[in-house]
């Protein structure tokens, strides 16, 4: 859920771990969903598994919120059996399709009861969009940053202070939601943007009919102790 005293200012951004910024391309990010921690623990695990003598193996990809100092958590995840031998470009797509289908499913999650009296993170506008970002961080590292037009602090202080919280606007589609300056345009409304092409350029997978993906568990719940996911109840 995120909150006016995450924003931060735009020089942190780039070793930022957490906190929130607005890009005049995006709309709203949130640096947490947008590191990509989640992405490399999956290109992790395949590594790992074509590494490995079998001709198939297993990958989980999931995501959690946390209470308690990340310490006690609560999420969804997907686990897939891949073909050993994919391409990096095939994996990658993997990937992409893995985190766009759970990433939808968690926000589902969040947005049900009872989480939705707690929380109004359930597709918060920033939320798929920064997720998306945090993929291409990782698979295909640069910077960023100065592409997507970020403003200052105190300009999307701005934003925020005549928009509202930004959990008021759902957005259940990976792309920007966008809202306008205020100052240009008093009467201005958030309006649905663009990806810019560097976030269009990989598909997400889609061909389960061959012997490359085995969907295994595709709509699982778990608990979290800590980082990783421990009771898993589904």
């Amino acid at each position: 859920m995120s909150k006016r005293e995450d924003l931060i200012d735009i020089r942190d951004v780039s070793t930022a771990q957490y906190g929130l910024v607005y890009s005049e391309i995006l709309g709203w990010l949130d640096l947490g969903h947008a590191a990509g921690a989640d992405i490399r623990k999956v290109i992790e695990q395949m590594d790992v598994g074509e590494r490995k003598p079998e001709p198939y193996y297993e990958v989980m990809y999931f995501q959690s919120m946390y209470k308690f100092v990340h310490s006690l958590g609560i999420g969804v995840h997907t686990r897939w059996r891949i073909k050993k031998g994919c391409d990096q470009a095939s994996r990658h797509s993997i990937v992409l399709a893995m985190m766009m289908r759970t990433a939808l499913r968690f926000e589902n999650l969040q947005a049900s009861v009872p989480f939705s009296w707690v929380t109004d993170s359930g597709f918060s506008a920033e939320d798929l969009v920064s997720d998306l970002l945090g993929f291409y961080r990782v698979i295909r590292p640069m910077n960023y940053f100065p592409l997507l037009r970020l403003i200052s602090r105190q300009e999307a202080l701005k934003r925020w202070d005549h928009y509202g919280p930004i959990g008021n606007y759902k957005n259940k589609l990976f792309r920007p939601m966008l809202f306008p300056d205020p100052v240009k345009n008093k009467s201005a409304k958030p309006k649905y943007g663009e990806l810019p092409p560097f976030m269009k350029s990989i598909v997400p997978f889609s061909n389960f009919q061959g012997d490359t993906v085995k969907i295994v568990v595709d709509h699982g719940r778990h608990m979290n102790f800590g980082d990783l996911p421990q009771g898993i109840f589904r």
